[in-house]
């Protein structure tokens, strides 16, 4: 019988997956009915904060135990994209039209409409393997595409940043410290926070699947 714990988990991961998939069908709609990539925001941006704002819990999972992944690599994806979605793209109403925009809101949600269900899942012990295979082989494609759509709009936020102060007398008011210096330092040295990241799937990768095809190559026997 599941635990309380993975109890839980299966519930915080279903919602998620629930509101992921609404995520992905608003920005597809859209995008059907106008024939533009300019409406992701409008029509899915306030919920994808809200998940991104709760994802947050993954990291505490992490932290406590609750899940063997820690607390380090949950607390950098949620934290890059936090600074993407919340800091920036809702901060700035000039990028919320963006192409890059639909791109990464587009990668999220195939991402997490294929994670969310596989943590789901395996918390009761009944996940396929093709979700299973899904979840270890999509994110070779959709990570480095939502990575570098998350640096074009960083890019493309810094002249904005610049105008308008962003953040200075929030965050930084006591400080010489200014909210576009951290952008700046920190577009060069994305691609090699993530890099850590999608190395860490990769080893994953290897290890899951590897691992269920050896079990499936003995049950044929």
């Amino acid at each position: 019988m599941p635990t309380l714990s993975n109890l839980y988990l299966f519930a915080y991961n279903s919602l998620q997956a629930f509101g992921w998939a609404v995520c992905l069908s608003r920005i597809l709609s859209d995008f059907i009915s106008t024939g533009t990539l300019t409406g992701a925001y409008a029509s899915a941006g306030d919920l994808i904060c809200l998940l991104q704002v709760s994802a947050f819990l993954e990291v505490i999972h992490g932290a406590i135990g609750l899940v063997p992944s820690g607390m380090l690599l949950p607390l950098m994806q949620w934290g890059g994209r936090t600074n993407v979605i919340l800091v920036i793209v809702r901060q700035i109403e000039e990028l919320q039209e963006s192409p890059a925009v639909f791109i990464t809101f587009t990668a999220w949600s195939l991402s997490e409409v294929i994670r969310y269900p596989h943590h789901a899942l395996n918390c009761i012990g009944k996940c396929p393997y093709w979700i299973v295979y899904l979840r270890y082989t999509a994110f070779t494609v959709l990570y480095p595409t939502g990575e570098s759509a998350e640096m074009w709009i960083m890019y493309r936020a810094l002249s904005y940043i610049k105008k308008k102060n962003l953040l200075a007398d929030v965050l930084f008011p006591s400080f010489p410290f200014l909210y576009h210096n951290f952008l700046s330092v920190l577009l060069p040295t994305y691609p090699f926070l993530w890099l850590k990241l999608y190395l860490h799937l990769f080893k994953q990768r290897q290890s899951k699947l590897g691992k269920d095809h050896e079990q499936k190559k003995k049950k044929k026997k």
